[in-house]
C-alpha cells in the first residue's frame, strides 16, 4: 500500500488509487463535473450573445432587441437550472464517494489491527492505532471531497480554451496565464506544507495517546492524587499540537489567498488586454465581456485546484500513516485444516518448539526447545518464577505466537495448518487481563449478536455461568442475562470479570483450555470449586493447560510442569516435584504463603477475623 516515487507520482497513484476503489461513485462524479464544467463555458457564450443580440441593441433603442428580453431571460433561466442541477448531483455523488473511501480505509486498517500479533500490538500504543483508524484516515481522503470539481474544471478549461482562441488568441493568452503562476505556487506551498503536516498528524497521534494512558489509568490516577500531573502533561502535548496547527494555519494563510487572487487577477489582464483588441477593431464587445465574465466564473472552479492542492499534502501523510499499519509484517498466515470429527477433550504436543522476538541486538529466545504432551483430559500446571516463559508458552499453544523453531501439534495437526475457526472451536484462552464489552451478561458470555442462529442457548449460557460459579452474581442483576455491564465491566469487580470471561471460555465446550492465571482475582474457595468443576470425569472435560500462582491451583492438576527461563526444568506430581526439584520446592513455599496471606486478607475484608497489627 506504500506510496514511492516523487510527490507528483505519489499524489497521481494516491489518488488514481481512491478512483480505483469507487469506480461506479467517481464515473458519475467526473462525469457531473465535467457537464458542470462545459455548461460553466456556455453560461459564459450565452452572456455574449445575449449582450451583442439584446442588451447592446436594446440599448441603442432597437424596438426588436427590446422584445427578445423574455428569450434571454428564459435561456439565462434555463441554464442556471440546469447548473443548479448539476452541483447538487457532482456534490451528493463526491460526498458519498468520500464516505465509501472513509469506511474503506477504516475497515482495512482495523482489519489488519485484528490480524496482527499480540507482540505487534505490545509495540504500538492505543493512542497510536486510535490516531490512524480516525485522524489519519480523515487526512488521506480529505482530498477527495473536492477531487470531482477539480476534474470538472479540466473539463472546463479545455473547453474555455477552446472558445477563447476561437475569439482572439491574445485573450486566450492573457487568460490562461495564471496556469503556469498556479503550479508554480503549488510547489512552494509542498515543500513548506509536508513536514508541518507530517508534525501534526504525530502530534494528534501522541495527543491520543496521553488521553487514552489518562483515562484507562483513570483508578491509579484518582488513587494517588496524579490528576493535576496528567493534566498537565495532556495540556503540554495538546500545546505542543495547538502549535503545529498554527503553523500549518499560517502556510495556508500565505496560499489560499494567493490562489483566490490569481483569477480575478486574470479576469483583470482579459478586460485589459481585451479593450487594446477592441480598440484595435478585432473583436466584438460581446466577446469581450464573455471572456471576463468566463474567467470570473472560473474564479471559484480554479479554487477547487487549491483546494485539492491544499490537501493533498496531508492527504499524502494520512495515507503513509495508514500504509504502515496496512503494510506491517508479522501477520500470522492462517491455514485452511479442519481437525477430524471428534468430542471431548484433545491432544496438545509442543515438539522442540522455540519462540523469539526481535530485539536490537538480536534474535532474543523466550523459549528454549520445549518438549510437552498434554494428554487428553489430563490438568497441567504450569509453574515458574516471574519471567520463566509461562504466558509465552501458553500463547503459543493458542497460536497468538508462532514458533521460530518447532511446531504445536493439536490432535496431530500443527495448528498452523488449522483454519482460524478449527483452532478456536477446539481451543480457548482464558488470560489474567480479563476484557468485558460494555454490552449485556449474554452477548458477553455468547460474543454474539442477538438473533445469532450459531449463538449458544440460554441453558448453554446458564450452564457455563454456574460451572464459573457466577450464576447467583448474575441473578442478582436488574435483567438477568439482559443486565448491561458497564464500560469494562465497571458494575463487577474483578473476580466477577473473571469468572464472566471463564464462563465465555466453557459456553463453547472447548476441548482444550488454556487458563493464564485466570483465576488471580477470585476467591480461592470460589477458585477451588470452579477448577474442581472442571475436572469433572463425564466424558466432556476439556484438556486443561493452567497457569498456577497458587498452591490449591496446583495441588488440582493431575501433573505439575516447572518452567525456569524458558526451559521445563522438570515435571511430575507436586510429591514428585516436591522431593527432587529443590527450585520447585522453594517455589511451592512461596506460593504457600502467599496463599495464606490471600486468604487472611480475604477474611479479614470479610470480618471474620480480627486484622492483624504490625509492630
Amino acid at each position: 500500500m506504500a506510496l514511492t516515487g516523487s510527490k507528483v507520482r505519489r499524489s497521481l497513484v494516491l489518488i488514481g488509487r481512491g478512483m480505483r476503489d469507487e469506480p461506479v461513485v467517481y464515473f458519475w462524479a467526473v462525469l457531473s463535473s465535467g457537464f458542470f464544467g462545459a455548461l460553466t463555458v456556455f453560461v459564459a457564450r450565452a452572456v455574449g450573445w445575449v449582450t451583442d443580440t439584446v442588451v447592446l441593441p436594446a440599448l441603442s433603442g432597437d424596438v426588436a432587441a427590446q422584445g427578445r428580453w423574455w428569450v434571454a431571460g428564459l435561456l439565462l433561466l434555463g441554464i442556471a437550472v440546469t447548473l443548479a442541477l448539476s452541483v447538487a448531483g457532482r456534490r451528493i455523488v463526491a460526498g458519498l464517494g468520500y464516505a465509501n473511501l472513509q469506511a474503506h480505509h477504516r475497515t482495512r486498517v482495523t482489519r489488519q489491527y485484528l490480524r496482527l500479533p499480540m507482540a505487534w500490538h505490545r509495540q504500538h500504543p492505543a493512542g497510536q492505532l486510535l490516531s490512524n483508524a480516525n485522524s489519519d484516515v480523515e487526512a488521506a481522503t480529505g482530498v477527495f471531497n473536492p477531487l470531482p470539481f477539480a476534474l470538472g474544471v479540466v473539463v472546463m478549461l479545455f473547453v474555455a480554451f477552446g472558445t477563447l482562441i476561437s475569439v482572439d488568441p491574445w485573450i486566450t493568452l492573457a487568460a490562461f496565464t495564471i496556469i503556469p503562476i498556479v503550479i508554480a505556487v503549488n510547489a512552494i506551498f509542498q515543500r513548506r506544507m509536508s513536514p508541518a503536516i507530517t508534525h501534526a498528524q504525530q502530534l494528534r497521534a501522541e495527543v491520543s495517546d496521553v488521553a487514552h494512558e489518562s483515562f484507562e489509568a483513570a483508578l491509579v490516577v484518582k488513587s494517588l492524587g496524579t490528576a493535576d500531573r496528567e493534566e498537565e502533561r495532556f495540556a503540554a502535548k495538546a500545546d505542543e499540537l495547538r502549535r503545529a496547527n498554527v503553523r500549518v494555519g499560517v502556510v495556508r494563510a500565505y496560499f489560499d489567498p494567493v490562489i483566490d487572487a490569481l483569477p480575478n487577477l486574470g479576469s483583470l489582464l482579459v478586460v485589459v488586454v481585451g479593450m487594446i483588441r477592441l480598440a484595435a477593431g478585432e473583436v466584438e464587445p460581446g466577446e469581450v465581456v464573455a471572456a471576463a465574465y468566463l474567467l470570473t466564473l472560473l474564479a471559484v472552479p480554479v479554487r477547487a485546484f487549491g483546494w485539492v492542492l491544499g490537501e493533498l499534502p496531508r492527504a499524502l501523510v494520512g495515507y503513509e500513516r495508514i500504509s504502515r499499519v496496512v503494510d506491517a509484517g508479522g501477520s500470522l498466515v492462517e491455514g485452511t485444516a479442519t481437525l477430524p470429527a471428534a468430542a471431548g477433550p484433545a491432544r496438545v504436543e509442543l515438539r522442540g518448539v522455540t519462540v523469539e522476538v526481535p530485539t536490537p541486538r538480536g534474535p532474543l529466545a523466550l523459549l528454549h526447545d520445549i518438549d510437552l504432551v498434554l494428554e487428553p483430559g489430563r490438568t497441567v500446571a504450569l509453574v515458574g518464577a516471574t519471567g520463566s516463559g509461562k504466558t509465552t508458552l501458553a500463547s503459543t499453544v493458542c497460536r497468538l505466537l508462532d514458533p521460530a523453531r518447532g511446531e504445536v501439534l493439536l490432535d496431530g495437526v500443527d495448528v498452523r495448518e488449522l483454519s482460524p475457526d478449527a483452532r478456536t472451536g477446539a481451543m480457548t484462552l482464558v488470560s489474567q487481563s480479563t476484557f468485558v464489552f460494555e454490552d449485556t451478561v449474554r452477548e458477553n458470555v455468547t460474543l454474539a449478536d442477538p438473533g445469532d442462529p450459531a449463538a449458544p442457548s440460554d441453558d448453554d449460557v446458564w450452564e457455563a455461568l454456574e460451572a464459573a460459579h457466577v450464576a447467583d452474581v448474575v441473578r442478582g442483576l436488574e435483567g438477568g442475562l439482559d443486565a448491561p455491564l458497564g464500560e469494562r465491566g465497571a458494575n463487577l469487580s474483578g473476580g466477577q470479570r473473571q469468572r464472566i470471561a471463564i464462563a465465555r471460555a466453557l459456553v463453547r465446550r472447548p476441548r482444550v483450555l488454556v487458563m493464564d492465571d485466570a483465576t488471580s482475582a477470585v476467591d480461592p474457595r470460589v477458585e477451588r470449586r470452579i477448577l474442581a468443576s472442571l475436572g469433572e470425569d463425564d466424558g466432556s472435560r476439556p484438556t486443561v493447560l493452567l497457569v498456577a500462582y497458587r498452591m490449591s491451583s496446583v495441588l488440582l492438576a493431575d501433573e505439575v510442569v516447572h518452567l525456569e527461563a524458558g526451559r521445563i526444568v522438570d515435571r511430575g506430581t507436586h510429591a514428585e516435584l516436591l522431593a527432587r526439584d529443590p527450585g520447585y520446592a522453594e517455589l511451592a513455599t512461596a506460593y504457600e504463603r502467599d496463599t495464606e496471606r490471600r486468604a487472611r486478607e480475604a477474611a479479614e475484608q470479610a470480618g471474620d477475623v480480627e486484622p492483624e497489627v504490625t509492630r
